[in-house]
């Protein structure tokens, strides 16, 4: 196995343990906070559950996700599954929307509405320190995933976090952000419904989590819509690949140079080239080769290269002339 390939491996395995990591917390954590929400009346907690319920569909998408984007190239796909990831990304971000966002809104609202009878408020208190821990240990997982990657590609953490392709990585270290913020959350619904013998304080929290669960899928949703529709490397990788491909002998301009990125390992690449004039054929066959080489051993992600030979502005003003 070559050491890209086994890079890739790698990094798609621990994809899948942090989405594991976080999806058995979730589950744990759903069935807790539901049971307390019943027993303490509280809003926010039912809310708090719909928000786990929706992270573990969540995650499980993702995991369906990581599987199928890993099949290997065939007939009916040439250029391999990457993106069917983001589609399920996609719909991922949906689930948190709908099935969390949507539900602590309308219970957050309905309790400011019509009340709610104040119950025991320790239970929740103590699913609510337990959740505190196992998400912040998934969100650990998560951000030292983060953390390696980008150092691995010299990057800030935050900036690796805002344009990484790994969708499943990125949603994980967000959902579990805006779950430890949501548990705050309800912990002051319900300190303010104790304090003050109102169901206000509950029905605030619950609707604000609602608000933190759209963001979260807003972004999640918008970042799996660029991928989608096709995203480039961004500029200063691009400023890298004309670099390479300017260091091949032969290779005299790059006319147009087209990146896409189709999955968290694999770019693929195309451009025009203006080769040397006098360059034979075989020469620019051997450029090609090499060029190729130099892009996979910079760029490892880089999984196809097509290098098209074209005249450049001066050849085809002496053709037109001609």
């Amino acid at each position: 196995m070559s050491d890209a390939k086994a890079d890739e491996t790698a990094d798609g395995g621990e994809s899948t343990f942090t989405v594991i990591v976080a999806a058995l917390a979730n589950l744990g954590i759903a069935v807790a906070k539901a049971v307390a929400g019943l027993i303490s009346g509280s809003s926010a907690m039912l809310s708090e559950a719909a928000h786990s319920v929706a992270d573990t569909v969540t995650e499980v998408m993702l995991l369906t996700a990581l599987k199928r984007s890993g099949k290997p190239a065939d007939e009916d796909h040439p250029l391999g599954y990457g993106p069917e990831r983001y589609i399920w990304a996609m719909l991922a971000s949906i689930a948190t929307f709908v099935g969390g966002a949507v539900f602590s809104i309308y219970d957050g609202v309905h309790t400011l509405v019509a009340g709610e009878e104040l119950g025991d408020p320790l239970v929740s208190y103590i699913v609510l320190a337990v959740a505190f821990l196992l998400e912040g240990y998934s969100l650990r997982t998560g951000v030292k995933q983060v953390r390696r990657e980008a150092s691995r590609l010299r990057v800030p953490d935050t900036y690796y976090l805002r344009h990484t392709p790994d969708t499943a990585v990125k949603a994980v270290v967000m959902e579990d952000s805006a779950a430890l913020i949501g548990l705050l959350l309800a912990a002051g619904g319900l300190l303010g419904g104790q304090l003050s013998g109102s169901g206000v304080w509950d029905g605030i929290a619950s609707c604000l989590i609602g608000l933190l669960l759209v963001y979260v899928a807003w972004v999640l949703g918008r970042s799996n819509a660029q991928l989608l529709i096709g995203r480039p490397l961004p500029e200063a990788v691009r400023s890298g690949v004309r670099e390479e491909l300017l260091s091949v002998p032969h290779i005299v301009e790059v006319l147009e140079l087209t990146t896409l990125i189709q999955g968290p390992d694999e770019i693929l690449i195309a451009a025009k080239i203006d080769f040397r004039d006098m360059a034979t054929a075989a020469e620019v066959e051997w450029a090609c080769e090499e060029a190729e080489d130099q892009l996979r051993e910079r760029f490892p992600s880089v999984r196809r290269v097509y290098l098209d030979p074209t005249p450049g502005q001066a050849q085809r003003l002496r053709h037109s002339e001609r």
